[in-house]
């Protein structure tokens, strides 16, 4: 055989060889995939993933399936091809790792904090549903921190409702500010809250100290946000560890759909996803082809998004979309008959 015969096939095997080697090299990519799904109408191990109690519920039919997707860990080997072949995909996506796991971040950390949007989600998609009930909701300031080394150190609780600073009533965030921090009142002296946890009403007197940042101002070594007290006792029974705020609407759905007679699934398989705001209003998310892919593999019929994601939605033929702004949107959109739709909740 000529030599610039065996050459060529030398060079055409190492091309090979290397070609073969890089597809296989790892990249710092994440991929996505349609991830499992949750009937929030449902239970897992007998015990209902959406309980409410204190309240008038009624009876719901279908299903409302809470939709996730498949992430790739952070120490998971992604290979250029898998990569291609994710991003390639129509319902999958490849992200650079940075864009999905904060660096310097580990999975611990993470995990906390995904579990905490997650809760945040659930409290906010509590309210929402519970005023689009028509049941009264009341917003009042709410412990959201307490300080280990601060004066309610052991006396307050993140969750709980102040009705009163001293014999002062508040209702806004800075009327409890202000009255804690009142001119009159220096280090040292005493403030006595009225608050509500666990629906009782509680009083603690507190020894104000020293602000860190302003040495004569009191305080009570606390971080305060308005909260909100309702009837209704809401819990749920979903992983903690699926995390992240995407589930919102569809908590909302379910809590909803238990506390009205009006059927909010109709007897189908509905999905969906999307964050909600405690003021009913839908916010776009991540990784909606993947959840849609999920949900027609799971049996849906039905999902329902933000209309800000509209842009980013693959068609498909085997399941009806119905783009929304807001939580009661959403109860109007899925009122329609099987197998209609209201053109004012399609995407463009």
């Amino acid at each position: 055989m000529a030599r610039h015969t065996w050459t060529m096939i030398v060079s055409a095997i190492l091309f090979v060889v290397c070609a073969a080697g890089v597809a296989l090299l790892p990249v710092p990519y994440v991929v996505w995939t349609p991830g499992a799904t949750y009937d929030l109408l449902g239970a897992d191990g007998g015990k209902p993933l959406v309980t409410v109690a204190n309240a008038q519920t009624y009876a719901t039919t279908g299903r409302l399936l809470l939709t996730t997707v498949g992430v790739s860990a952070p120490t998971a080997r992604v290979t250029l091809i898998a990569a291609l072949a994710a991003y390639w995909s129509s319902s999958g996506d490849a992200l650079p790792q940075a864009a999905v796991y904060p660096p310097n971040v580990d999975s611990g950390t993470l995990l906390t904090q995904q579990t905490a949007q997650m809760g945040a989600s659930q409290e906010d998609a509590v309210v929402a549903a519970v005023h689009t009930a028509g049941l009264p909701v009341s917003e009042l300031p709410m412990v959201t921190a307490v300080s280990p080394s601060g004066a309610s150190a052991g006396l307050l609780q993140p969750g709980d409702l102040v009705t009163f600073v001293d014999h002062t009533q508040v209702k806004t965030l800075q009327q409890a500010q202000d009255a804690i921090t009142s001119p009159s009142r220096h280090v040292g002296d005493k403030v006595t809250l009225t608050f509500l946890r666990d629906a009782k009403t509680l009083q603690q007197t507190i020894i104000t100290k020293a602000s860190s940042s302003a040495p004569n101002v009191p305080t009570i070594g606390v971080d305060m946000a308005m909260g909100y007290t309702y009837t209704p006792r809401v819990s749920f029974a979903v992983d903690p560890a699926i995390g992240g705020s995407s589930g919102g609407l569809m908590f909302s759905l379910a809590v909803l759909d238990k506390l009205t007679s009006d059927d909010v699934a109709h007897g189908r398989v509905v999905a969906g996803t999307g964050t909600v705001a405690a003021d009913g209003t839908v916010g776009d998310i991540g990784g909606v082809n993947e959840k849609i892919a999920a949900s027609v593999r799971d049996g849906a019929t039905v999902f329902v998004l933000p209309r800000s994601n509209c842009a980013d939605v693959v068609r498909r033929p085997d399941i009806d979309i119905l783009a929304v702004s807001t939580l009661a949107q959403a109860v109007q959109a899925l009122d329609a008959p099987a197998g209609t739709q209201d053109p004012a909740f399609t995407c463009p």
